[in-house]
């Protein structure tokens, strides 16, 4: 007898007009809403990996000022770039490209 009073408690409560109604906003609000919990985790994820590219991207413009601060200083600097960057040679030299092979 006592299980049959727990499961009928349990269905007038579910059945009731309010709790359905709760229920059904909760699951829109979730998972359906322009603004719901899920749109708001994966744009907070966007704006963690926008912060990580923002912090990649400024390192890359500091270090790419230095290499233009390096070749503007003459033209020793930037035959050496063209050298190490490009393998380009002085007419008479001979390039040697060492490669290292991985293990």
């Amino acid at each position: 007898m006592k299980k049959k009073f727990t499961e009928s408690g349990i269905f007038s409560v579910i059945s009731n007009k309010f709790v359905i109604a709760s229920l059904l906003f909760l699951t829109w609000i979730i998972f359906f809403d322009e603004n719901s919990i899920v749109a708001h985790v994966e744009s907070k994820q966007q704006l963690h990996d926008l912060i990580q590219q923002k912090e990649y991207y400024k390192a890359r413009i500091t270090s790419d000022k230095q290499k233009l601060e390096d070749l503007s200083q003459g033209k020793e600097e930037l035959e050496k770039f063209a050298r190490e960057q490009y393998y380009m040679s002085k007419p008479g030299e001979d390039v040697f490209i060492v490669v290292e092979e991985e293990k």
